[in-house]
């Protein structure tokens, strides 16, 4: 059997002091999100793979009469093109998500009173939730774009229990004035389709591309 050493340069050599080429492992893929948003990055974090965030710095398009389906992915690829111009061995993840009611957006409210406004709206009615993903390698030429949509229907929401809810959750960092995910019993009568796609990030369309060899070459 051969012995091989390694000097302090990392280079390997057998008993006869021979240089030996021995084949490095490949780094692995580095993967950024190119978000701001806690919750997309406590989502990602579920599939175990290691991730940077750099958050994109660009303008998004927030239209309320834009076709809702052209906005979140416009703006999904907008945050990833910024990021993987900066990063291109790396791949990045964007997304963006809005809720969809009556032919027209509903964004992040800019302040309580929109915020008590858009509950209003939502209340006791139906409406959908669009995330748009975008992924991007560049020194590869990968670019995938895909969309997903659930639905959601609220209870009927009073001002008291708005009010309340107000109180408890931070509405003004959140399409549509809500978080799914808190105090959920308060505001959810039920819903179709990927519910962490209401919370912002499609964990199911994620993995499926993410895994789905974009991170092994």
């Amino acid at each position: 059997m051969q012995r091989i050493t390694m000097d302090a340069n990392g280079f390997a050599f057998n008993i006869f002091g021979s240089f030996i080429s021995v084949p490095r492992m490949p780094e692995p893929i580095r993967l950024i999100l190119a978000s701001a948003s806690p919750r997309r990055r406590e989502l990602l974090s579920r599939l175990g793979v290691p991730f940077d965030v750099v958050v994109a710095q660009v303008t998004e398009h927030e239209d309320p009469t834009t076709d809702p389906r052209v906005m979140v992915a416009h703006n999904a690829a907008l945050k990833a093109d910024w990021v993987a111009e900066r990063h291109p061995d790396a791949v990045v993840l964007g997304a963006d998500t809005t809720v969809f009611l009556d032919g027209h957006a509903i964004n992040k409210p800019r302040d309580l009173d929109e915020a008590r406004a858009m509950l209003r709206r939502l209340s006791d009615r139906e409406h959908t939730v669009f995330t748009g993903l975008a992924v991007r390698r560049l020194s590869r030429g990968l670019k995938i774009d895909q969309g997903v949509s659930s639905q959601v229907e609220f209870k009927p929401l009073g001002e008291e229990l708005i009010e309340r809810y107000i109180a408890l959750v931070n509405t003004l960092d959140k399409a549509g004035a809500y978080s799914i995910q808190d105090h959920t019993d308060m505001i959810l009568a039920r819903y179709s389709g990927s519910f962490t796609n209401i919370m912002g990030l499609p964990m199911e369309a994620t993995k499926q591309i993410l895994t789905g060899g974009v991170l092994s070459g």
